[in-house]
């Protein structure tokens, strides 16, 4: 089964697993190893000093950078991350509308390494960025 922009935000909307908290992001693209989504920072997005979560700002990045894995042809695999680097370089607020980007740079036989960068599309800033290798497993 090819996995389709309809497919996983029905699948996103009705989870009652942790992914449950992606149901804010709009899915624009998810093809040949990238997936582009947005979403709207709301308050249950933030932090007590109200700025984006870091937490949340990692699990977008964890997710989309999935995503971006599942719409490669190698990629559609049981897979496990094996680490996560993220580089907080200025911050959002409610009411921003961020991009999330996440690119398969490279698929091996058992190593995927991805790329995500978060901007904020009104003013143009880079606010994130992220990487991550995922162990592919041959179930």
């Amino acid at each position: 089964m090819t996995l389709t922009v309809n497919h996983l935000m029905n699948t996103l909307k009705n989870s009652h697993k942790f992914d449950r908290v992606m149901k804010d992001i709009v899915l624009k693209v998810l093809k040949e190893g990238k997936c582009v989504a947005e979403m709207k920072v709301g308050e249950e997005h933030t932090n007590p000093i109200g700025g984006l979560h870091g937490g949340c700002s990692a699990t977008l990045v964890d997710n989309i950078s999935s995503y971006a894995l599942l719409s490669h042809g190698k990629g559609a695999v049981a897979s496990v991350s094996v680490d996560m680097h993220m580089t907080y370089i200025k911050g959002a607020k409610v009411g921003d509308t961020l991009k999330i980007e996440g690119r398969t740079m490279k698929v091996e036989k058992m190593l995927a390494f991805l790329e995500d960068e978060i901007t904020n599309i009104e003013t143009g800033h880079l606010l994130f960025k992220g990487s991550r290798t995922f162990f592919l497993s041959k179930l």
